[in-house]
């Protein structure tokens, strides 16, 4: 095998390895997202009205996305000073086990409110175990990756989003659909959740073949650590975290808003058929696998800032036909809304996001700051998103366009962001922002 075969082959094994690993991690983080849209307002919050336990279910929900940032300011720390390939083994352990204990957690029935804080606190370490999960896995696909194939290579480990989503959608729904409402409900939901045992063995074993980033590997052999990552990446790099942040708050919040808010809606709101919006769910997601590295591919030909800006301005555009479509009751119609919703706005937005936000940043600091910028906004809009539109949906039903001028808000924060963000797509070196202005200088 010639040197060029070889390294093509590298880079493809660690952007797969990279794709199964934060697939997994996904369907870890979505499970319960579907379980807090569906039941455990009734499992863990039964003594208030439905509406209310769904947003006492969507905040628990939230407290995921609180812990993020404080997953990725350690495991980005380290990271930077020890390695990207051991935080994956350790992102992924702590995931699967938070998973695993929800899956046999008593309910409010048997332990009353000690219940939902048992639950609580299960979230709170998976939100901990993915805040460091996704810096690595796309440092790791996008350090291995050719220079004008990063934006490409960097969406596969982007893949695992929807995949994830498609995984724990499809159990929830197999699971649903081979039992009645009150076995589903007293013990079908617990099988998805273990069933992530199965799954993280699977991605411990993978992930124990990949080699180490090249990149971060010659800064160690060169013994050019630096000490405090996540101080240096703060102190060198303020502009360009606050433009990571700002570019994810479209692109987030959709996602949650489409993936778990619809759920709540179309069921609670309109009387839809569960089953009906989990397929249109499933569909969206097994469409967006395809159209993430599309995006990820054309943003190495056009430019990241071009696809990105177009997926937000179109997210935009979408959100008073979501409700529109979703309103006539229709599963065809509101299979429509989500798709494009997903496969088109999301997949825009996140399939060049991960080599541009890694090109954002330095190698000896990439870890932290990526993950701080990526985890910070978690909290501001995929945390916050299905449990504001749910609190506009009951505050102002039956209207809904207090919900579209929240998702247009949202938009505009994203393209205003990446607009002063600076182009990352032909920097021929690993690029360095400026200390003062967050704008980027080509490295030497």
């Amino acid at each position: 095998m010639s040197g060029q075969e070889g390294t093509q082959t590298s880079h493809v094994k660690v952007a797969t390895a990279s794709l199964i690993g934060t697939a997994i991690e996904w369907y870890d983080f979505f499970l319960y997202g579907t379980a807090a849209a569906l039941i455990f307002n009734k499992l863990y919050f039964p003594t208030f009205d439905p509406m209310v336990g769904t947003l006492l279910a969507f905040a628990t929900y939230a407290l995921g996305f609180v812990a993020r940032p404080l997953g990725g300011l350690v495991f980005g720390h380290y990271g930077d000073k020890i390695g990207r390939k051991t935080m994956l083994y350790l992102t992924l352990l702590i995931m699967g086990s938070a998973t695993a204990i929800i899956g046999i957690l008593p309910t409010y029935e048997s332990l009353g409110v000690w219940a939902a804080l048992l639950l609580i606190a299960c979230r709170l370490i998976q939100g901990f175990g993915l805040g460091g999960e996704w810096g690595g896995a796309v440092l790791m696909a996008v350090e291995h990756a050719p220079e004008n194939r990063r934006g490409f290579y960097g969406s596969w480990p982007q893949l695992g989003a929807p995949l994830g989503l498609v995984l724990g959608t499809l159990v929830f729904s197999i699971v649903s659909a081979l039992m009645s409402d009150a076995q589903f409900l007293a013990w079908g939901w617990r099988l998805p959740f273990l069933f992530s045992i199965v799954l993280v063995v699977v991605g411990l074993w993978i992930r124990f073949t990949i080699a180490e980033s090249p990149e971060f590997q010659k800064i160690k052999d060169e013994k050019q650590e630096v000490k405090m990552p996540i101080i240096d990446a703060i102190r060198l790099h303020p502009g360009n975290i606050l433009l990571a942040m700002g570019a994810r708050f479209a692109e987030n919040g959709f996602f949650y808003i489409y993936a778990t808010f619809t759920l709540a809606y179309a069921t609670q709101a309109l009387g839809m058929n569960r089953q009906d919006i989990l397929n249109g769910v499933l569909i969206a997601a097994a469409i967006e696998t395809f159209t993430i590295p599309a995006f990820g591919a054309l943003s190495d030909i056009t430019g990241r800032r071009p696809v990105y800006i177009g997926g937000a301005i179109f997210s935009a555009l979408m959100s008073f036909p979501l409700f529109m479509l979703l309103g006539t009751k229709s599963p065809q119609m509101a299979w429509i809304a989500i798709v494009l919703g997903l496969a088109v706005g999301h997949a825009a937005m996140y399939g060049p996001q991960a080599s541009f936000l890694s090109e954002l940043f330095g190698t000896k600091v990439r870890y932290s700051g990526v993950s701080l910028g990526y985890n910070l906004a978690s909290i501001f809009a995929g945390a916050l998103s299905p449990l504001i539109a749910t609190w506009l949906m009951t505050e102002f039903k039956p209207a809904t366009w207090p919900i579209s001028v929240y998702m247009i808000i949202l938009a505009v924060i994203t393209v205003v962001s990446v607009y002063f963000a600076v182009e990352t797509r032909q920097r021929a070196t690993p690029a360095s922002p400026t200390p003062q202005t967050g704008k980027l200088q080509t490295a030497h």
